[in-house]
């Protein structure tokens, strides 16, 4: 065997080996981001539901991991609306492409966002959601702050973050609902409504004075 034929062979199985590397490292991303029963407690139905989406609106999903409500937003927008899965995590944004593309859902477009600007289209959105991201964010007033120019005319902002009630807070996952509240007033929102029917999550709706 040439050293060239070698050569190629621990190419070949090295690229291989990085891709399935990738893909398990996606597929364990996914399994920490969704969990174990975590329909029985996100109650993603009645979250979507209370947000009382129309057909035709724009929505972006901040920090949409393996796309657990992009999908749901999908359908509650129909074909005339938009979801921008919103990621840093390009592994995330791949799966989400691929699975948007080989199920059908033409109205999800991936977004491959930076730390403090969420790279949204100037064309605006209705609805900037965020579930279990808000306490991952640095510099939350001014990201916030910064993130309205991307809502249009009587669009709001969703924060479902985990509050302390449950033992993801030995983590530090949390954010007390009262600092969510202090903050988003100093990015200079009105919280329009708070929702307390999920038992381990804070669940409040701002929109612009």
């Amino acid at each position: 065997m040439s050293p060239r034929s070698t050569c190629h062979r621990r190419s070949w199985a090295a690229a291989l080996a990085a891709v399935l590397i990738l893909s398990a490292c996606t597929s364990l991303k996914r399994l920490a981001y969704e969990g174990f029963g975590r329909d029985g407690w996100q109650k993603p139905d009645e979250v979507v539901a209370a947000l009382a989406l129309r057909a035709g609106d724009r929505v972006a999903d901040l920090g949409s991991g393996g796309g657990y409500f992009t999908f749901r937003f999908s359908r509650a927008v129909g074909p005339a609306g938009k979801v921008y899965a919103v990621e840093v995590d390009s592994g995330m944004l791949d799966y989400v492409g691929a699975r948007a593309k080989e199920e059908g859902y033409r109205n999800i477009e991936t977004v491959s966002a930076k730390y403090d600007d969420p790279l949204l289209p100037e064309s605006g959105v209705d609805l900037i959601f965020t579930s279990n991201v808000y306490h991952h964010i640095e510099g939350r007033v001014k990201y916030f702050a910064d993130a309205a120019k991307y809502l249009r005319a009587g669009g709001r902002i969703a924060i479902v973050d985990f509050d302390g009630r449950h033992w993801t807070a030995i983590f530090g996952h949390t954010t007390p609902v009262e600092l969510v509240r202090k903050e988003m007033e100093e990015a200079g929102y009105r919280l329009e409504r708070e929702l307390d029917f999920l038992d381990r999550q804070a669940f409040l709706v701002y929109s612009r004075p």
